[in-house]
């Protein structure tokens, strides 16, 4: 096993004094890390595989990556695909080469950080040399893979999805760093700010702690409470309280405007939002939502707008991405609203709940079986596309005993004015087949 690096120095930076050792030392991810987890398997296998490390900023991506090079006894090589090339990719081919070609053999790690990054053919470059051997691969990356990295690349890779760190992962950071006497004692309101702010993500964390820290030092303060935190950290803390009051009430405003047909309001809550540090995901998860529950049927494009939306901002990112979410955004607040599915969804529900499990109709069960068609299953079955316009006029398929319970009642708004034509003249056809 290789020997324990030294701790770095109080000089360093605190990202790097408290940067993790080994596995144990590892905050968050245990869905990958923990006993049994996938990660951990890779590590005590004794044999590295390629792969891709997708997740947002700051949750252990390059650390995960040094620390598989460490359990490895491997060369560590780090590429920036923000500011590297084919250049630095030859580089570490050589380097490698040279590594196994030596009199001690090594193993190289070639860690790639942001590689969605690199185009087509910079990401080909690995190919040869990650299926010849000579290195594994591992890339970082805060966008989706699937559409990022390339087929063949990953096809030869695995990919490990990172979460954002949890309430309990950031508070123990910072009891880590209170341990090494890097920060002041944090009184429980300013923590909780502090935690909001850094949102998921240790790096923000970290270098927040540092600027208190030096703050904190000139004033010779013993305990930082959140007036002072406001005070040091500014418009930026007072404007981004992600898990607080301020943060829901400006995604109800934006809701509200878009139902109430405002695209002025809905656009400018919609700003308020990113201009505060929203994340853009969970801003076109919420249109998405808004799409089906305040839309529907009354305009059934509105939905797959917003997966449109979404889909242009998983490939484009921040700010160009935006634009597409920002239309969208638009389009929902002018499109007609009705919310008929949603009401009918959760009256179902709510009916299911307290109702009998009812049995299937023998006219409606399946028969694949002799046995089966022996026992009347589907015997009477009418099939629809038999009859006229399509349609069996006075068949059933609620149980038996069951009163048509009119769960779905569409508006006479957009789209659902013509469902709403069509469902009376069924209905009048089934009565009329019924006398």
């Amino acid at each position: 096993m290789p020997a324990a690096p030294s701790p770095p120095s109080t000089h360093s930076p605190l990202a790097e004094r408290l940067r993790p050792r080994n596995l144990g030392e590892v905050i968050g991810q245990q869905h990958l890390l923990g006993p049994g987890m996938p990660l951990r398997i890779a590590f005590e296998s004794g044999r590295p595989h390629s792969c891709i490390l997708w997740g947002p900023p700051g949750v252990g991506k390059t650390t995960i990556a040094r620390l598989m090079a460490d359990a490895f006894d491997a060369q560590f090589i780090a590429i920036s695909a923000v500011l590297g090339g084919i250049k630095d990719i030859r580089e570490a081919v050589e380097r490698a080469t040279l590594a196994r070609d030596g009199l001690t053999q090594q193993r190289t790690i070639v860690f790639v950080d942001e590689v969605h990054r690199f185009n087509k053919s910079q990401q080909d470059a690995f190919l040869p040399h990650v299926e010849s051997g000579l290195f594994t691969f591992i890339g970082a990356t805060t966008e989706n893979p699937s559409f990022e990295v390339n087929s063949a690349l990953l096809s030869r890779a695995a990919v490990y999805v990172l979460q954002p760190l949890g309430e309990a992962d950031l508070q123990q950071i910072v009891e880590r760093a209170q341990a090494i006497d890097a920060v002041p004692a944090i009184e429980d309101a300013a923590l909780e700010r502090l935690i909001a702010y850094a949102d998921g993500d240790a790096r923000r964390l970290l270098n927040t702690l540092e600027t208190l820290a030096v703050a904190a030092g000139a004033e010779q303060l013993q305990r930082i409470d959140d007036a002072w935190l406001l005070r040091v950290l500014g418009e930026r803390m007072r404007r981004y309280d992600k898990g607080g009051e301020q943060f829901y009430d400006t995604i109800s405003a934006l809701h509200k405007s878009v139902r109430g047909s405002d695209p002025d309001a809905a656009l400018y809550w919609f700003v308020r939002m990113l201009d505060g540090g929203a994340d853009p995901r969970y801003m076109a998860r919420r249109l998405v939502r808004m799409a089906s529950e305040d839309i529907g049927l009354a305009d059934p494009r509105a939905l797959r707008l917003a997966l449109d939306a979404a889909e242009v901002y998983e490939r484009l990112g921040t700010p160009e991405g935006e634009l597409a979410l920002a239309e969208c955004v638009v389009y929902l607040a002018i499109a007609p609203k009705s919310n008929a599915v949603y009401k009918a969804y959760n009256e179902v529900r709510a009916f299911i709940k307290k109702d009998g499990t009812r049995p299937v109709p023998m006219h409606l069960r399946n028969a694949p079986t002799k046995l089966m068609k022996e026992l009347d299953y589907g015997k009477g079955y009418r099939y629809a596309h038999d009859e006229e316009d399509g349609f069996a006029a006075g068949e059933t398929y609620l149980p038996e005993g069951m009163d048509a319970p009119d769960f779905y009642r569409p508006v006479e708004r957009g789209l659902e004015i013509r469902i709403a034509e069509k469902l009376r003249e069924l209905r009048r056809r089934n009565d009329a087949a019924g006398s």
